[in-house]
C-alpha cells in the first residue's frame, strides 16, 4: 500500500515506473480524493472548533440569564453539519483506501524491462543438468512406475491438482521439509515458528493478498465468521508483527515455517495439469525477514543465498534470474526466481521467488521500527520459498533417475531418510 501524498509528490515518475509493469495510474482522480479528503478534515475540524464556541457562548449567556434560544438551535445546526461532513468524509476515505490498496509497488529500476518470464534477466547457472543416456521421463512416470505418488486416487478424494504420497515418497517429502527447516534455523539463523493455517481478512489484506487476488483463494468460516487458508506462510508470519512497533535492536528478524499452502489457481488451467509443479494443495517451508529499509538490499541478495543452499545440498541444477518488472508480484518491487532444472521439459522452471516488498507490506499490516530519532517509521519486508516440498521433489526425482527406473537420491538425505535409494518397485535401499 502506498502513501497518497507520496505518489502524488512522485507525479509523472510514479506514472512512469508502475507503467512498467502494465499499471495505469489515474493521478488525476487520486489527487482529486485527496484533496477532498483534506478539505473534510478542514471542514469537520472548523465545525467542531465553533461548536466548541458556541456551546462557551450558551454556558455564559445561561448564566447571565441571557436568552440562548438561538445559539442552542445554532448547536444543532452544527451538530447535523458535522454529522454530514464526518459521513462524507468517511466515504472519501474508503475510496481513497480502495484505489490505494488496488495500486500495485512501485518496481525496482534494477528490474528488466518486460511483462513476462521471456524478460527475464539470468544471473547465474549453479551445477550441470544431468545427461541420461536413456529417454528420461517425468515425475508423474517416475512417481507412479515407483507407487510413491498416486495422483488417481488423490483425483478421487479431492479432483484434479492434488497427489497423494505413499512410503518412500511420504518418507521424501516429509525428510526434504526437515532438512530445509534444519538449513534455515541451524546455519542461517532463522527462528522457525508453527503458525495457523486459516486467518482474517485483515490479515491477507496486510500482505497483499486481498483484495486483488480474492478468487485465487480458498475461503471458509463457521457462522459469521470469515477466514481463508493461507497460500503460503508469509502470510501469517509477517502479519505476526502488525500493529506493533518492533525495537531496531531485535531487526533484522529472520522467521521460517514449514504449512501446508492452498491456491485455487485461477485462471491458469491448461499449464501443469499435471503432476507436482501447480497444485491446490502444496507444503512449503517459507522464510521471512523483517528489516530496517536502508538494509533491504543486502538482505535480499542474503535470502536467494538461502534459498540456493537448500539446491546446493541436494546436488540439483539451477539458475537464478531477476524477473522483469511487468512479471514481479504485486507487492513486490524486486523478484529474483530461482529456477530447477527439469529434465522431461528440457528447462529450468521456477522453484522459489524471493522479493524485497520494501515498505509496502509494512504500510498495509502498519508494521513499524523506530528512527534513530526515536520516532516510529516503517520496515520493510523480504520473503521467500525455502523450498516448496512438491517442485523439489519432482525435480528430484527426475534428476535422479537411473536407466532401470531406481532413483538414486542425495547423500545429505540420508540421515533423516535412513535410505539412499528407491528401487524401481518403490523399496527404499539403504
Amino acid at each position: 500500500m502506498h502513501d497518497a501524498r507520496a505518489l502524488i509528490e512522485m507525479g509523472a515518475e510514479a506514472v512512469r515506473r508502475l507503467a512498467r509493469r502494465g499499471y495505469t495510474l489515474d493521478l488525476s482522480a487520486l489527487e482529486d480524493l485527496q484533496s477532498r479528503r483534506n478539505q473534510n478534515i478542514r471542514s469537520a475540524d472548523e465545525l467542531r472548533a465553533e461548536s466548541k464556541r458556541v456551546a462557551s457562548e450558551v454556558q455564559q449567556t445561561a448564566k447571565q440569564g441571557g436568552d440562548i434560544t438561538k445559539l442552542k438551535e445554532r448547536a444543532r445546526e452544527l451538530k447535523d453539519e458535522t454529522r454530514e461532513i464526518e459521513a462524507g468524509q468517511e466515504q472519501v476515505q474508503e475510496q481513497l483506501r480502495d484505489l490505494l490498496l488496488s495500486i500495485p509497488n512501485l518496481p525496482d529500476d534494477a528490474a528488466p524491462d518486460g511483462d513476462s518470464d521471456e524478460f527475464a534477466v539470468e544471473v547465474r547457472r549453479v551445477g550441470t543438468p544431468p545427461a541420461f543416456s536413456f529417454e528420461p521421463k517425468d515425475h508423474v512416470d517416475l512417481g507412479e512406475a515407483t507407487g510413491i505418488l498416486d495422483f488417481a486416487r488423490a483425483t478421487k478424494l479431492s479432483g484434479p491438482r492434488f497427489a497423494v504420497s505413499r512410503g518412500a515418497g511420504a518418507a521424501l517429502e516429509r525428510a526434504l521439509a526437515t532438512l530445509f527447516l534444519d538449513l534455515h534455523t541451524r546455519r542461517h539463523g532463522y527462528i522457525e515458528h508453527a503458525v495457523p493455517y486459516l486467518v482474517t481478512r485483515k490479515t491477507m489484506t496486510g500482505t497483499g493478498q486481498l483484495p486483488k487476488f480474492e478468487e485465487d483463494l480458498f475461503k471458509t468460516g463457521v457462522a459469521d465468521r470469515e477466514l481463508f487458508l493461507i497460500p503460503t506462510a508469509e502470510v501469517p508470519l509477517t502479519n505476526l508483527y502488525a500493529d506493533e512497533i518492533i525495537p531496531p535492536a531485535e531487526l533484522p528478524l529472520a522467521l521460517t515455517a514449514h504449512t501446508p499452502c492452498f491456491r485455487s489457481e485461477a485462471g491458469s488451467y491448461g499449464r501443469d495439469t499435471r503432476g507436482l509443479i501447480r497444485q491446490h494443495q502444496f507444503s512449503k517451508v517459507e522464510m521471512v525477514r523483517i528489516v530496517d529499509p536502508k538494509d533491504a538490499d543486502a538482505e535480499l541478495e542474503k535470502m536467494v543465498s538461502h534459498a540456493e543452499a537448500c539446491l546446493k545440498e541436494l546436488g540439483l541444477a539451477y539458475r537464478v534470474v531477476t524477473l522483469a518488472a511487468g512479471d514481479t508480484g504485486f507487492s513486490a518491487q524486486l523478484t529474483y526466481d530461482i529456477e530447477v532444472w527439469i529434465p522431461s521439459q528440457n528447462t529450468y522452471r521456477e522453484i522459489s521467488s524471493i522479493s524485497n516488498f520494501g515498505t509496502f507490506q509494512a504500510r498495509r499490516a502498519n508494521i513499524r521500527t523506530r528512527g534513530e530519532d526515536g520516532k516510529p517509521k516503517l520496515v520493510a519486508t523480504l520473503n521467500g520459498s525455502g523450498l516448496p516440498v512438491g517442485r523439489t521433489v519432482a525435480a528430484l526425482l527426475e534428476q535422479a533417475q537411473q536407466e532401470d527406473g531406481s532413483l538414486v537420491l542425495p547423500e545429505p538425505l540420508f540421515p533423516y531418510l535412513g535410505f539412499r535409494r528407491i528401487s524401481a518397485d518403490g523399496t527404499p535401499e539403504a
